[in-house]
Order: structure tokens, then C-alpha cells, then sequence
């Protein structure tokens, strides 16, 4: 591993990513327009719904947005062949992922920055513990998904099969996160699935800020979510394909 070519890995990503608009308007508007859609949603319902349910949406809404930009981004450069030719230079595949991941890590904390900017600022959102605090968590949300991202680009051939993962790598982690039904309430079995997804993790922290605010049980949540970040980079650099069958 040399951190010199991570971060030309990461450089070359970042000025590509800022030449693609459409890209930066999906990473910076999306998620934006999504907590927007769902405070205007609750906004004449009696209770306070958006408190209840934003947080948990703030930390899915960059989640799904990372893991899609990533996976697809990442694809598209395999069935270019830009993949490829850049596995033939002396660089290792730990590299390649590690700055892979620096740039879109970099564009996620850009992406929870403006999302908790636009949720506390502009909509109202209520936090029980500090606002920085909350853009941790929503950072490390992003990068948990460009994670998984990169994980399934490098099992993945086409951009159409890494849409395909997300069923099984996204939508069971959407269900069982606790944002819908308290995890402790779930049958024994979907208990146990939900204490083994990371998503369930980034949950726990939001509800965590809006809710008690303790602070050690935040940034436990918080690691438990870098650990799986960390083994899916782990995972991807060692079953990434040098060559594309």
C-alpha cells in the first residue's frame, strides 16, 4: 500500500466526479429534496413526525445515495476498461479501493454536511445532542454505502448488475433498520438478522441524537459502522478482478 498512489487514485476519481453534473447534483440535491419531501409530507399531521422519523431517514437517504453513485461509478469504469488498464500499473488493489473510497468519503462528508445543514438549519429538526455530532454519524452513513458500493463492484460485471444488488445488499437493511418497527419488537429471528446489519447501527445513533443524546452510545454506534466499512474495503480488495471476464 502506498499512500502517494491512494491519493492520485483519489484525485483522479474527484476531478471526474466534478466534470459529471448530473452525478454531483444526485450526491447534493438528492438527499436534500428527500428529508424536503418528507418534512413537507408530516407538516400538517399533528405530532411531531418528522422528529420521530428524519433522523433515521437522514441516515438512510446518503446510505442508499452512496451506495448506488459508487457501485455505478465504479462500474462504468470497468466496462470502459479504465478499471483494467489502471490494475495493470504498479499499484495494488488495496490502492485502488482505499482511493476509491478517500474521494467518495470526501464527497460524503460534503453530501451529510449540506443534508444536516438543510434538516436542522432550514426544516427545524430537533437534536437532543450537538448538531456536529449528527454530521459525524451522517458521514459515516455515506461512507458505510460507498463501502458496500465498491464491495459489489467488485463482484458485479455491468453497471445493470449492481442496481441488481441492491435488493439484497439495501432493501433488507431498509426494512429491518428499526426505522419502521423498534428492533426489540421484531420476532427473535429478525432481531438477530438486525443486530447483523450496519444500517441498524446508523439508525440506533440518530434516534440516539434526537432522542437520550448519549453521547458513548453514539460513537459506539459510530464504530460498529466503521468496522463494517472497513471489512467491505477489506472484502472488495481481495476478490477485485485485475481483469474483467
Amino acid at each position: 500500500m502506498s499512500p502517494r498512489v491512494t491519493l492520485a487514485v483519489a484525485g483522479r476519481v474527484l476531478t471526474q466526479v466534478r466534470r459529471d453534473h448530473r452525478t454531483l447534483a444526485m450526491l447534493m440535491v438528492v438527499p436534500c429534496a428527500l428529508i424536503s419531501l418528507l418534512w413537507w409530507m408530516f407538516e400538517d399531521l399533528p405530532g411531531d413526525l418528522f422528529d420521530r422519523f428524519g433522523p433515521g431517514l437522514l441516515a438512510m437517504f446518503p446510505f442508499i445515495v452512496m451506495f448506488l453513485v459508487t457501485s455505478v461509478t465504479t462500474l462504468r469504469e470497468r466496462s470502459s476498461g479504465t478499471l483494467e488498464r489502471l490494475l495493470t500499473m504498479p499499484l495494488g488493489r488495496l490502492d485502488l479501493l482505499l482511493g476509491y473510497a478517500l474521494a467518495f468519503g470526501l464527497l460524503a462528508a460534503v453530501q451529510s454536511a449540506v443534508a444536516v445543514g438543510v434538516s436542522v438549519g432550514l426544516l427545524g429538526l430537533e437534536v437532543s445532542g450537538p448538531v456536529w455530532l449528527l454530521g459525524v454519524v451522517a458521514v459515516a452513513d455515506a461512507v458505510l454505502g460507498t463501502a458496500l458500493g465498491l464491495l459489489v463492484s467488485a463482484f458485479a460485471t455491468t453497471e445493470f448488475q449492481a442496481v441488481q444488488f441492491m435488493p439484497a445488499f439495501v432493501l433488507p437493511q431498509v426494512l429491518l433498520c428499526g426505522l419502521f418497527v423498534p428492533r426489540d419488537a421484531m420476532p427473535g429471528v429478525l432481531e438477530v438478522v438486525s443486530d447483523a446489519l450496519p444500517l441498524s447501527y446508523a439508525v440506533d445513533a440518530m434516534q440516539e441524537l434526537v432522542g437520550a443524546a448519549d453521547a458513548g452510545r453514539v460513537w459506539r454506534d459510530v464504530l460498529v459502522v466503521a468496522c463494517f466499512a472497513l471489512a467491505a474495503l477489506g472484502l472488495g480488495s481481495a476478490t477485485l478482478r485485475r481483469r474483467t471476464p
